[in-house]
C-alpha cells in the first residue's frame, strides 16, 4: 500500500543569522488530518522554522515539500494560496487598523466589510474568543490581539494550521472548546502544527511531537505515552523544580487599592468598578482573569502610567500614592514589570546594560552622566543570577528570544529588592526552564519581605505561586480566595463571568 504524501515535509531545513545557527538540518513531517506537536526551549530555533514554513525566512539549504510537491515559499501570501495558516505568537497585526481591516488584509480578493464583520463576531461566538470587528488594534490588550490572529487564520481555512501558544488568552472551558474544534478540523482533514511550552496540552492534545534543542531535531515521541518530567528533559535536559519557598507569617499590608472606580483612557478600554484588594509583605496575591477584562487599566492605574486616580484609593504602605507619577512611586519601593516585553519592558534596539537605566538609576548615573562601568556591571550581575542567554551585557534587547528576555526585564526589578513587586504576564510564551526559574525568582522575592502582586492568565502558574486569588471579570474583583480553597474550575467559572462570589460581582 502506497503511503499518502505528507501535507508539509521539511528535509533538511538549514538557516544561519549573524553569530548563530538557528536551524541545523532539520527534518520534520507532518500528515494530514494530524495535530502535530513541536516543543523546545526558548531559542531552539522553533519560530524560525515557522518563519521558513511560512514564508517569511528562506532557507538556507534543505526541502520543503507540500503535499508531497517540492516547493520555495518566497512570502506568507503565497504560503496563504497554498493552505498554509499561521496564528502568531508575536503578533502581525497594524495597530493603526481595525480588527476586520486587519482580517481582511489576510483574505484573498475583494471583501464586503459588512459581511466580514457578521463573520469575525461570529467566530468569536464559536469559539470563545470575543472581538469587536470595529476596534482598532492599537487599543486592544496582549490577549484580545491574539484573539484577532486566531480568528484571522480560521477564516482563511487553512488545510496547514501552525499555531503558536494560542492558549495563553483562553479560561479552561475555553481551552477545551478550541481543543474539540481543533480534533474537528483535523477529522477533516486539516493537519495541525501545534508550538506550545504547556507540554500538559502537548499531552492531551497531540498524536506526534517534534523536540528541538539548540537548533536541532532533538527526538520524536508520541507525547501521550509520556510524562510531563519526560517531555521536560527531551527539551531541556532536566526535569525543573517547582518554586519553594519558606512558610511565613504575612506581615501588614503594604499595597491596597479601595473602592477604585475609573473610566478608561481609551473609549474602547474597561471601565474598573469598585476595586478593591490588599497584598501583604511576604505573600504573593494572584489576579486571574481573561485579557481584556480591566487588568491594564488597573495595572496603569498602580504602575502611575495612568495618574488619575484619588490619591488615597490607590497606597504604599500608609502613603497614598494615586495621583503620584511614576518615579515618585518608585522611590516608595514600587517595582514594575509590563506584560510587553519590548516597547514596554525594554527598548529593542538598545543594549541589556543601557536597559538598566530604565527602572534604576540609583548609583548608574552621577551628575547627569551614564556610568558605563554601573551598567555593566549591573547588567552582567542580572545575566548571571537569572541565567540570561545573550551575547554579552551590550547585546541589543531585540536580540534575545522571548524567554531570554522575560528573565532580564524580570530580574532587572527583582535585584532591586523592591517592597513591592507587580507583574504582569511573568513566563508567557516562556519555556517550563525560564519559567520555573522567573517563578523561583518571585518566591525568593516573596520570602524576603517583599510584597508581590502577579497578574496571570496561566492558572498553573497562579496555584503554584500565590497565597491568595483575585479574579477580574468585566472590569469588577471577585472576593479574595486563598488558595487552598480554590479550583480550576471554581476559578474558571468566575473568569468566564459565570458565577459570583461574596458580595462582590465577577461580572456585570
Amino acid at each position: 500500500m502506497i503511503e499518502a504524501p505528507a501535507r508539509l515535509q521539511l528535509e533538511g531545513i538549514s538557516k544561519r543569522y549573524p553569530g548563530v545557527l538557528a536551524n541545523d538540518r532539520v527534518s520534520l513531517r507532518v500528515a494530514p488530518g494530524e495535530i502535530h506537536g513541536l516543543i523546545g526551549e526558548n531559542g531552539a530555533g522553533k519560530s524560525t522554522l515557522m518563519k521558513i514554513v511560512y514564508g517569511a525566512a528562506r532557507p538556507d539549504s534543505g526541502e520543503i515539500r507540500w503535499n508531497g510537491e517540492r516547493v520555495q515559499i518566497a512570502s506568507p501570501a503565497q504560503a496563504r494560496r497554498l493552505g498554509i495558516g499561521m496564528v502568531f505568537q508575536h503578533f502581525s497585526l497594524f495597530d493603526t487598523l481595525t480588527v476586520s481591516e486587519n482580517v481582511a488584509l489576510a483574505l484573498p480578493g475583494h471583501t464586503d466589510r459588512t459581511r466580514l464583520a457578521i463573520d469575525i463576531r461570529a467566530m468569536g461566538d464559536r469559539y470563545g474568543l470575543p472581538v469587536d470587528p470595529e476596534q482598532h488594534v492599537y487599543s486592544l490588550s496582549v490577549g484580545e490581539r491574539q484573539r484577532v490572529e486566531i480568528i484571522r487564520c480560521l477564516l482563511q481555512q487553512p488545510s496547514l494550521l501552525i499555531m503558536d501558544e494560542p492558549t495563553s488568552v483562553l479560561t479552561p472551558q475555553a481551552v477545551e472548546k478550541l481543543f474539540a474544534t481543533l480534533h474537528r478540523l483535523s477529522e477533516e482533514g486539516v493537519a495541525i502544527l501545534y508550538i506550545s511550552h504547556k507540554l500538559e496540552e502537548v499531552r492531551t492534545l497531540c498524536s506526534r511531537a517534534t523536540v528541538m534543542r539548540g537548533g536541532r531535531v532533538t527526538g520524536d515521541c508520541d507525547p501521550r505515552a509520556e510524562t510531563v518530567a519526560s517531555l521536560s528533559r527531551m527539551m531541556i535536559g532536566a526535569e525543573p523544580p517547582r518554586a519553594t519557598g519558606t512558610t511565613r507569617t504575612a506581615g501588614d499590608e503594604l499595597l491596597v487599592v479601595e473602592g477604585l472606580d475609573m473610566p478608561p483612557l481609551e473609549p474602547t478600554g474597561k471601565t474598573l468598578r469598585t476595586i478593591s484588594l490588599s497584598v501583604r509583605q511576604g505573600e504573593i496575591v494572584g489576579i486571574a482573569g481573561v485579557s481584556g477584562n480591566g487588568q491594564n487599566e488597573l495595572l496603569a492605574l498602580i504602575s502611575g502610567e495612568d495618574p488619575r486616580a484619588p490619591t488615597n484609593s490607590i497606597r504604599i504602605g500608609a502613603t497614598g500614592i494615586g495621583a503620584l507619577p511614576v518615579t515618585a512611586r518608585r522611590k516608595l519601593g514600587l517595582a514594575f514589570v509590563p506584560e510587553e516585553r519590548l516597547g514596554r519592558g525594554a527598548v529593542p534596539a538598545m543594549g541589556l546594560d543601557l536597559n538598566t537605566l530604565l527602572t534604576n538609576d540609583s548609583g548608574l548615573t552621577r551628575h547627569g552622566l551614564i556610568s558605563t562601568a554601573a551598567t555593566t556591571r549591573l547588567a552582567q550581575n542580572i545575566i548571571e543570577r537569572f541565567a540570561v542567554k545573550a551575547a554579552g551585557t551590550a547585546a541589543p534587547a531585540k536580540s534575545l528570544s522571548g524567554g531570554n528576555l522575560q528573565k532580564f526585564t524580570v530580574g532587572r526589578e527583582i535585584v532591586k529588592d523592591p517592597r513591592v513587586f507587580v507583574v504582569s504576564q511573568p513566563t508567557w510564551g516562556v519555556d517550563v526552564g525560564a519559567a520555573s526559574q522567573i517563578r523561583q525568582g518571585i518566591v525568593a522575592l516573596r520570602d524576603a519581605g517583599t510584597a508581590v502582586l502577579v497578574v496571570s492568565e496561566e492558572l498553573e502558574e497562579l496555584f503554584e505561586i500565590c497565597d491568595a486569588l483575585y479574579v477580574i471579570a468585566n472590569g469588577r474583583l471577585s472576593e479574595r480566595i486563598p488558595v487552598r480553597e480554590a479550583t480550576v474550575e471554581r476559578i474558571g467559572e468566575l473568569m468566564g463571568g459565570t458565577r459570583n462570589t461574596g458580595d462582590t460581582l465577577a461580572a456585570a
